[in-house]
């Protein structure tokens, strides 16, 4: 959608990005301890996502991976935000959440809309995966996948958006992990 963008305009607007202290990882619980490992065999940390996982590609999610959840964690949330959304927030790219602890990984494409867990709706309104579509011109967009260790399940109705999965998870994390991808449409 936004290829059709001319690249003219995604330079006009390269200075306007939502900024990465406003992922939830920084701006919402700061506090909590960074000590879940997040990786992905498709990507290292801060290197770029391979075109199959954007709207360039096949746009499928990438395989994810993680370990060190604290004791007493009884679920697991996954959020993925693009923090250089020309947007006054990040851009929602996936919600999945009430994840069992004992899962420790995704396989690659495993979260769509009709996958067997809870999804929330990402910023297009539409549960499951917006696959990273950064404008033309624009630069580099840092896409920061985050899990947390929550030691409760949450009681959310079907397809919450960001402001709903936040409102539930505050008071309840364990602890969390990252791992940033990046992608520019040239």
């Amino acid at each position: 959608m936004l290829e059709k963008i001319p690249a003219a305009v995604g330079h006009a607007l390269s200075g306007l990005k939502a900024g990465l202290e406003k992922a939830v990882f920084h701006a919402e619980f700061p506090d909590a301890p960074a000590t879940i490992a997040l990786t992905s065999p498709d990507f290292a940390d801060g290197a770029a996502l391979p075109a199959r996982f954007t709207a360039d590609g096949e746009g499928t999610t990438p395989a994810l991976a993680w370990s060190n959840l604290p004791a007493g964690t009884a679920a697991v949330v996954i959020l993925a935000e693009d923090a250089d959304s020309p947007t006054p927030h990040p851009l929602v790219h996936l919600i999945a959440w009430n994840l069992a602890p004992a899962m420790s990984d995704l396989a690659e494409g495993a979260l769509t809309a009709d996958a067997p867990v809870d999804l929330g709706k990402n910023s297009f309104l539409k549960d499951g995966w917006l696959p990273p579509d950064p404008p033309s011109g624009h630069g580099a967009h840092r896409y920061l996948f985050q899990v947390y260790a929550l030691d409760r399940r949450l009681d959310l109705s079907p397809s919450p958006g960001r402001g709903a999965l936040l409102d539930a998870m505050r008071g309840h994390v364990l602890a969390k992990g990252s791992l940033t991808g990046t992608y520019q449409r040239r």
